[in-house]
């Protein structure tokens, strides 16, 4: 079963597409958008353009632990995209940690 944490409808995601916000770093691209919850859903992406299947899903694993370990806590009530930019392919831990938090800390209300 997946975690209510996990955004994964597709009526979600073209809301969070179509009336969200975004902001950008070197190796991720975050879109975010309120929602009418009290708890944040999160979803981690790489596209094709990252590269094969084993560069997409390491991706989408670095993603998850930065986030993981980047010691942020997101506010309630937000539906949250972090898409993979396809230089994430040569970064590791540090990096992408980094830049997640660099995108978190742009965003205004996002983070407690």
């Amino acid at each position: 079963m997946r975690s209510r944490t996990v955004l994964n409808r597709q009526k979600d995601f073209d809301a969070v597409y179509r009336l969200g916000k975004s902001q950008a770093s070197r190796y991720v691209v975050m879109f975010y958008r309120k929602n009418q919850l009290d708890y944040s859903r999160i979803s981690c992406l790489a596209s094709k353009k990252v590269g094969n299947s084993v560069k997409r899903s390491r991706a989408r694993r670095l993603m998850r632990e930065a986030l993981r370990f980047s010691g942020v806590v997101i506010s309630p009530g937000y539906d949250i995209i972090i898409i993979a930019r396809k230089s994430i392919t040569e970064a590791g831990m540090r990096d992408v940690r980094q830049s997640i938090v660099t995108v978190l800390k742009k965003t205004r209300g996002v983070l407690v």
